[in-house]
């Protein structure tokens, strides 16, 4: 259980939030300031109460149905992992997907094997162990890797856009502008995007101090507002920062998928046939209903000035991001998407073939 010894002094917090601000100050700006993410967490635990960890108070109006919801996770999540290796295995196996846009969708499979790895099993563990806690590091660590991948899903998703864009508007110019070089390259620049802008947030979170007899996260894992919430100190400007990079993240990847699929749809209304128009959008009608799905959770969670306040409708809305829409994205894509389905029957037919043979 957390221990309930006394915050510290008031200069001992203003010391710590000053480093936190100074650090989040510098680690954007100059990656050597991205110190030992062990040393800082630990830093912060000895600047708080004294909490080594924290009670997770899952589904509070659900406990009636623990064994239930622990086993519907325990089949989404299931489900999830191999819906998703499904896609990585399909894109890099059979040379018909060897393009930008099955790049992406494998990346975007990791993604969300990632995201939802580093939320499930600590709750499934808590289900099962039936203690509800998580450790002051597990937390933060937890915090850290949920945000900056979710960051790095905005960027994936903006860049599968362009992707689209550029294939249905630029079809002669698209194998020169989204050549393997330069498709790696925005990768890579998807995942840094994601890591990089949330360590000075995580290391501020990890330097607040925490107090109380009862220091229970309203939610299922470490979420931003309910983990602001327990802090006994005023968060308000750290909301704030919060918001700005949210704001950032999410309505910059908005504004740029949204500016492409604007010029899709001119260009898919001008073509004559309704058979070429229908041939053309069926190539983005998937990635629009996974970012409709993605962007529409998320605005509501983490687009408002203040996200302490309103905890308590968090966890649901949370459940899309969390669980939908990773189980969702390998069932929309292939099930919608023919070249996927062949080249998945064309693999399970060597599969079956193979295991005869031994």
């Amino acid at each position: 259980m957390p221990s309930n010894s006394n915050v510290g002094s008031v200069a001992e917090r203003s010391k710590a939030l000053d480093l936190g601000s100074s650090l989040f100050g510098g680690v954007g700006s100059n990656p050597t300031a991205a110190i030992n993410v062990r040393k800082l967490v630990a830093m912060g635990r000895n600047q708080s109460s004294g909490v080594t960890e924290f009670i997770l108070a899952g589904f509070p109006t659900l406990h009636s149905l623990q064994t239930e919801l622990c086993s519907i996770f325990l089949l989404v999540y299931l489900l999830t992992l191999m819906g998703n290796i499904v896609i990585i295995s399909v894109v890099g196996v059979d040379p018909r997907l060897q393009t930008p846009m099955y790049f992406f969708l494998g990346n975007l499979s990791f993604l969300e094997i990632l995201i939802t790895s580093v939320i499930i099993p600590k709750m499934l563990s808590n289900f099962f162990s039936g203690r509800h806690t998580i450790s002051f590091t597990a937390c933060i660590i937890q915090f850290y890797f949920y945000f900056c991948l979710g960051a790095s899903e905005f960027l994936l998703l903006a860049i599968m856009s362009v992707d689209r864009y550029l294939a249905v508007c630029h079809p002669l110019r698209y194998p020169i502008l989204m050549r393997g070089a330069i498709c790696l390259r925005l990768a890579l620049v998807c995942w840094a995007g994601g890591l990089l802008p949330v360590i000075g947030p995580t290391v501020v979170v990890a330097l607040l101090p925490f107090c109380g007899q009862d220091v229970v996260i309203q939610h299922f894992f470490c979420d931003s507002g309910p983990l602001l919430r327990l802090a006994c100190t005023n968060t308000k400007q750290l909301e704030e920062v919060d918001f700005a990079l949210a704001s950032v993240v999410i309505m910059v990847s908005l504004l740029l998928t949204a500016t492409s699929y604007g010029h899709i749809v001119l260009a898919v209304l001008r073509i004559p046939s309704a058979s070429g128009r229908q041939k053309a959008f069926s190539t983005c009608t998937s990635h629009l209903m996974v970012v409709t799905l993605f962007y529409g959770s998320a605005i509501f969670l983490y687009v408002r000035p203040s996200q302490s306040s309103s905890v308590g409708t968090n966890w649901a809305v949370t459940v899309v991001t969390t669980f939908v829409t990773p189980l969702m994205n390998p069932v929309i894509y292939t099930l919608r998407n023919e070249r996927v389905k062949i080249a998945l029957k064309d693999m399970l037919k060597k599969v079956l073939v193979c295991s005869g043979h031994l």
